[in-house]
């Protein structure tokens, strides 16, 4: 009976020890925050008087990745990020040229009117879809895909609006949040028939577009963070980018 009564106490013993060993283990850092951001810039004829601010606006969501913006609620230091940007028009055929490829913002070199200019007409459908299958093939944990048009689809040849949805519905499924823009632009037609939720699309006015990218990145960068489930646009976001103004400059739906 002693006997039974020792190995008891021994294996009690052996449980405690193996206890108080666990909690004394160090604790494993967490996996660092990325998020990789996709910009997708028409560049069609129709955005000559915007081309300028435009840019500025694409420079001005790196910039807000590189350093933590005035006012910004999640700081960006120790984030790890990337910024892609493509432009795209249709002129003797589909035009896709990426002009930064997942580029640290740290190390971001503005991008200038040099490097593209408006031209050619307008292959949404397909710049959606290219722009899409180029995330993939980098396959981020999180991605935040930003398309800036100020015109309706109307030149496509490899990607049909079924296709266009179908590959949004991908980044859907795997948690990405995919952003639309007009840029002083009110018709969302091509975006709500790919399936793009009306609080993830918003018309921009010229002169906000700058401020509006910059506060967009904000937005992506909590996201990236996991402080905001999703990104979103709100009264506040809409009234700052003078949505109301470009609807009825011209026309929504």
């Amino acid at each position: 009976m002693k006997l039974i009564h020792s190995i008891i106490a021994l294996a009690a013993g052996a449980a405690l020890a193996a206890t108080a060993s666990a909690k004394v283990l160090p604790v494993k850092p967490s996996k660092a925050d990325t998020v990789q951001s996709y910009i997708l810039l028409d560049r069609t004829g129709s955005m000559t008087d915007i081309w300028e601010e435009a840019l500025s606006s694409v420079n001005a969501y790196a910039d807000s990745f590189a350093a933590d913006a005035p006012g910004a609620e999640i700081a960006g230091a120790d984030i790890k990020t990337a910024v892609t940007v493509a432009v795209f028009d249709y002129q003797d055929g589909m035009q896709f040229d990426v002009l930064r490829d997942k580029v640290d913002p740290s190390a971001w070199k503005t991008i200038s009117n040099d490097e593209a200019n408006p031209r050619g007409m307008t292959p949404l459908f397909d710049a959606i879809g290219k722009m899409i299958t180029r995330a993939e093939i980098d396959n981020p944990e999180k991605a935040v895909i930003v398309i800036m048009t100020d015109g309706l689809e109307n030149s496509s040849r490899e990607f049909t609006r079924e296709g266009a949805k179908a590959a949004l519905d991908r980044a859907e499924a795997r948690g990405w949040e995919v952003i639309f823009l007009g840029a002083e632009f009110a018709s969302f037609n091509d975006a709500e028939a790919v399936g793009m939720a009306a609080s993830k699309t918003m018309a921009v006015g010229q002169g906000r577009m700058e401020s509006s990218m910059d506060s967009l990145a904000q937005k992506a960068r909590a996201y990236g963070k996991g402080a905001a489930p999703a990104v979103e646009f709100n009264a506040e976001d809409r009234a700052a980018a003078d949505e109301a103004g470009v609807q009825e400059r011209k026309g929504g739906n």
